[in-house]
């Protein structure tokens, strides 16, 4: 693929959802620990255009990854690029040819978080030698990531491929923090806003969710504080934070119509010893959610991304949110979810409360909770085109 205008090199935007990689670092903390060296992993769709006012930036939540989209690759690309490429992404629906946010029109970027573990640094990335002469995995040694730190990281990626200015950055749950930190740090680089199922700050129900999956991690006994990459990983920890976290992801009445007090076939729950009964079928439900966790994710990673959410304030050392909200000059798309419990719907509206000008609060109608921002893509696509792309 070629890229037209915007002063973007050929080499760093590859065929469309095909990963591809930056260097950002050195890279100096929000904790004023400087990262010596860091790289980002993103992945494009579409094309920029002359004057480059055609980019959107899509923020991924908490386990996400780069890959949006379906994208294609070139027929002589490496096998595992083009089945990589060609996967479904986690908000196709949204994102391609023809739907909302349509990769005819716009330029789409994606990036994997800072701190995760799909391509970025991150805590199970081999360390600098300024760090360990040995080069062995950063493990515990890693720092402590912000929401401002990720955006940070995401600016260097912009001016690498040459977008002064993004058309709409847009992100649901975390991936909304990391959007609307965007339209505070770099007002005039963000031209339209989309802050979905997310909220200003971390609330203290957040922060207690927060502590109970990352001590489900540490007390695993293979988590050996962080340094087990040369052992036994600590799938039994990583699990059950997947299990306290997803229970948060849906809405109780979408737990009660799908699983009720049903019992898993073949399993007796009536057992006469405790240890010997069966599983209810919600049970079996989130021991599979588990399993698919620990099969894809690295728990030091989970720890860094978790704490990263639990960083998350636009208004540390900023003043109120009326006043942080003031320098924000961007087009608006706050939406909230109807039976999100993880957050809000009332902290949707907090935001927009505070935003200048006459905004308004939209809602998403899901049974499903939290993961009606993923769910239900095209509620949010007649949104988006309601609203910021217009035109």
């Amino acid at each position: 693929m070629t890229i037209v205008g915007g002063g973007t090199t050929d080499s760093l935007v590859r065929e469309d959802g095909v990963m591809g990689y930056i260097n950002v670092g050195p890279l100096t903390l929000e904790s004023g620990y400087r990262l010596p060296r860091a790289r980002l992993a993103y992945e494009t769709w579409g094309r920029l255009n002359e004057d480059a006012s055609n980019a959107v930036l899509i923020e991924h939540a908490l386990t996400g990854d780069s890959h949006v989209a379906r994208g294609q690759s070139r027929d002589h690309a490496p096998e595992v690029e083009r089945v990589a490429a060609e996967a479904g992404g986690w908000w196709d629906g949204l994102v391609g040819p023809g739907a909302a946010i349509d990769t005819d029109k716009y330029f789409v970027v994606c990036a994997n978080i800072l701190g995760g573990c799909y391509g970025s640094t991150g805590p199970a990335t081999q360390a600098p030698p300024e760090v360990d002469p040995e080069q062995k995995a950063w493990g515990s040694r890693f720092p402590r990531i912000t929401v401002r730190d990720t955006v940070t990281a995401e600016a260097v990626l912009s001016d690498a491929l040459g977008i002064e200015r993004w058309r709409l950055i847009i992100g649901g749950s975390m991936g909304g923090a990391r959007a609307l930190e965007w339209a505070v740090m770099y007002p005039q680089r963000v031209a339209a806003c989309g802050v979905v199922a997310a909220c200003a700050s971390a609330s203290a129900e957040l922060l207690a969710w927060g502590q109970a999956q990352a001590l489900a991690i540490r007390q695993d006994p293979n988590f050996r504080g962080g340094d087990y990459y040369d052992g036994d990983f600590p799938e039994a920890g990583l699990g059950l934070a997947r299990r306290i976290a997803h229970i948060t992801y849906r809405s109780a009445a979408e737990l009660h119509y799908r699983f009720g007090r049903e019992t898993q076939p073949n399993e007796n729950v009536a057992a006469t010893h405790t240890a010997q009964r069966g599983r209810y079928r919600v049970e079996s439900y989130l021991d599979h959610q588990a399993s698919k966790l620990a099969g894809r994710f690295d728990a030091n990673a989970y720890l860094s991304v978790n704490e990263t959410l639990m960083s998350h304030d636009v208004t540390r050392g900023r003043g109120s949110l009326t006043e942080v909200l003031s320098g924000t000059s961007c087009e608006w798309l706050v939406a909230g979810v109807d039976s999100d419990r993880l957050f809000f719907p009332a902290e949707s509206a907090e935001i927009v409360q505070a935003l200048p000008g006459e905004q308004q609060l939209h809602m998403i109608s899901s049974p499903s909770g939290h993961d009606g921002f993923l769910i239900e893509a095209p509620q949010l696509g007649l949104l988006l085109k309601k609203t910021v792309l217009r035109d």
